[in-house]
C-alpha cells in the first residue's frame, strides 16, 4: 500500500524546481520564505546522513550543499539529511551573517530545506556570537551543542560526513 504523503513529496520534488525557476525569473524569491518539509509526514527513511559544516570557506560550503543535493536527488523520499552547523559554518543560516556567505549558497540551503534537509544550528556557537533564534533563517533548528547533535544522530544510525 502506498503512502499518500510520500507520493505528494515525490510530486513536489519533480515540480518544485520548475516553480522555483519561474519564481526566480519573476523576482519573487524575496517574497516567500522557505518552509521545511514536515519530516513526521514522511515516515522513517532507509538512509540517514549527517554532515558537519564547521567552516565559512565558500568552496567547502558549496561542496557540502552539492553533496546533500545529490543524495536527495538519488534517494528522494528515502533519505533523511541533517547538516549540523558549528562555529563559522553557522553563518550559512544567519539572517545577517558576519562571515562571507554567497547569496547562491544561502539560496541553495533554503531550497534544500524546502525539500526536507534539516539545518541544525549549534546553540553554543550562537551564544558566543550573541545570536538568538531570531538571528537565524526560519528553516534552521537550534540544538544545544553541535557536537552533541552529531553524536546523538550517529547513535540513531546516521552516517557521519565531514569534509
Amino acid at each position: 500500500m502506498s503512502n499518500p504523503d510520500l507520493s505528494r513529496r515525490r510530486l513536489l520534488t519533480r515540480l518544485l524546481p520548475r516553480l522555483l525557476a519561474g519564481a526566480g525569473a519573476l523576482g519573487l524569491f524575496g517574497i516567500a520564505r522557505a518552509q521545511a518539509v514536515d519530516r513526521s509526514l514522511l515516515g522513517e527513511a532507509a538512509h540517514k546522513v549527517v554532515y558537519q559544516l564547521n567552516k565559512a570557506d565558500q568552496a567547502y560550503v558549496d561542496a557540502i550543499l552539492f553533496s546533500a543535493g545529490e543524495l536527495l536527488r538519488k534517494y528522494s523520499d528515502d533519505v533523511r539529511i541533517v547538516i549540523t552547523l558549528i562555529g563559522p559554518g553557522l553563518h550559512l543560516v544567519g539572517k545577517r551573517p558576519e562571515r562571507p556567505m554567497s547569496k547562491l549558497s544561502r539560496q541553495r540551503a533554503e531550497s534544500l530545506a524546502m525539500y526536507g534537509v534539516e539545518f541544525h544550528a549549534c546553540g553554543n556557537t550562537m551564544k558566543s556570537l550573541g545570536w538568538t533564534e531570531d538571528d537565524l533563517e526560519d528553516y534552521a533548528t537550534v540544538v544545544e551543542i553541535g557536537a552533541d547533535d552529531l553524536m546523538i544522530l550517529q547513535e540513531q544510525g546516521f552516517s557521519y560526513i565531514s569534509w
